[in-house]
């Protein structure tokens, strides 16, 4: 099914970092099945760096590998989608799946931070890339975990 799953966000310079993590943190505290932690910034690795302009990013990256807590986020965002969102998943899942059998979505931040999943196609988005694992590799079964997963 589902090996990990890896979530990123960034802060531009323009935003404010702690809702920026916040956003993030509504994927997190609907899909960690342990303990959830008094702050974000416990599990959430935090890279200060610099964009393409030379202005200043944070980027926020956490990757889900536990099996229950991958089932959660998958659960979460299928169950949290608009039905529009669901059928733009069906029709490009076959461009969203890379080689590697890696799921690539992307959530609006904005969206996140008012509690809501919401598919987006900007770059300044919520991503998160779904290793899909099927042994041997085969793209077409990957397709089916997925269409069963979010579709």
């Amino acid at each position: 099914m589902i090996h990990h799953i890896s979530l990123r966000v960034i802060a531009h310079s323009t935003e404010e970092k702690s809702r920026v993590m916040d956003t993030l943190g509504l994927f997190l505290k609907n899909s960690l099945k342990k303990k959830f932690p008094n702050s974000l910034a416990e599990i959430v690795d935090t890279v200060e760096a610099e964009g393409h302009y030379g202005n200043p990013i944070t980027i926020f990256s956490i990757q889900l590998t536990r099996k229950h807590d991958t089932k959660a986020f998958s659960e979460f965002v299928h169950n949290n989608m608009t039905l529009e969102d669901i059928e733009i998943l069906r029709r490009e899942m076959p461009d969203r799946l890379d080689e590697d059998q890696l799921f690539h979505l992307r959530f609006d931040k904005q969206e996140a931070y008012m509690g809501r999943v919401k598919l987006v196609s900007s770059s300044d988005a919520i991503t998160a890339k779904v290793k899909i694992e099927t042994y041997p590799k085969n793209r077409e079964m990957a397709g089916k975990i997925v269409e069963e997963l979010f579709g």
